[in-house]
């Protein structure tokens, strides 16, 4: 299944109206850096976590590089979500000069 992909500069307007971004990078990954705001969901915990995942709207996808946001993109999209793929990543954010959190949190 073909998903929509956007780069980082497509993005930040989205982030920034306060777009639904999920992170579906593993835990410490998260921690070490990630877009702020977003939510974490790891790739392997997304089928039993979908019904938390909002049902309606646009929901941006990010991972490190994009290859896991991708097929979490696809998975969404199969499930009827509107799963946008973040290209490039958190790397891309990082390096775009965006700010960034950090530290532990909830996912």
């Amino acid at each position: 299944m073909q998903v929509t992909e956007i780069t980082i500069d497509e993005f930040a307007p989205e982030w920034e109206s306060g777009a639904v971004v999920i992170d579906v990078r593993m835990p410490d990954e998260f921690a070490e850096v990630r877009v702020p705001g977003a939510r974490l969901i790891p790739l392997p915990d997304l089928p039993d976590r979908l019904d938390e995942i909002p049902s309606d709207g646009d929901l941006y996808i990010i991972c490190r590089s994009g290859a896991r946001s991708a097929r979490a993109a696809e998975f969404l999209a199969a499930n009827g979500r509107e799963a946008i793929n973040v290209a490039g990543g958190t790397l891309a954010w990082v390096d775009s000069g965006r700010p960034i959190d950090a530290g532990p949190t909830g996912g």
